[in-house]
């Protein structure tokens, strides 16, 4: 029971340390999302949730004006990589990721990462 009790810890620390990295806003999953109220097209987003996007090495960038849903997509998309893929995981928003390059453009480093 002991060994059972200490790889149930072990699994949600292997999912909580990701998770804080990962610096997502708030946490939000797919279920928790309605297609209903978004322009979005449900089919690709449920694509891109399966993470299979990321074993071909492409990146995902979600654009649309405020309020369409790219934050909560993005979170959910992460969410899903984290936990049931075991994937690392970086949320930035747009000033973020152009605050991080611009940065790395005075530091002579361009294309470093903007993980930190």
């Amino acid at each position: 029971m002991l060994l059972k009790a200490e790889s149930s810890e072990r699994e949600v620390r292997s999912i909580n340390y990701p998770m804080k990295i990962a610096r997502f806003p708030a946490y939000r999953d797919l279920a928790g999302f309605d297609f209903s109220q978004s322009p979005v097209d449900e089919a690709l987003v449920k694509s891109l949730h399966r993470c299979e996007f990321i074993e071909d090495a492409n990146n995902m960038v979600l654009v649309g004006g405020p309020g369409t849903g790219k934050t909560h997509l993005a979170t959910a998309i992460g969410v899903q990589a984290i936990q049931h893929h075991r994937l690392r995981v970086r949320f930035l928003s747009t000033v973020e990721l152009v605050n991080a390059l611009e940065q790395e453009k005075q530091d002579g480093k361009p294309g470093a990462s903007p993980t930190g």
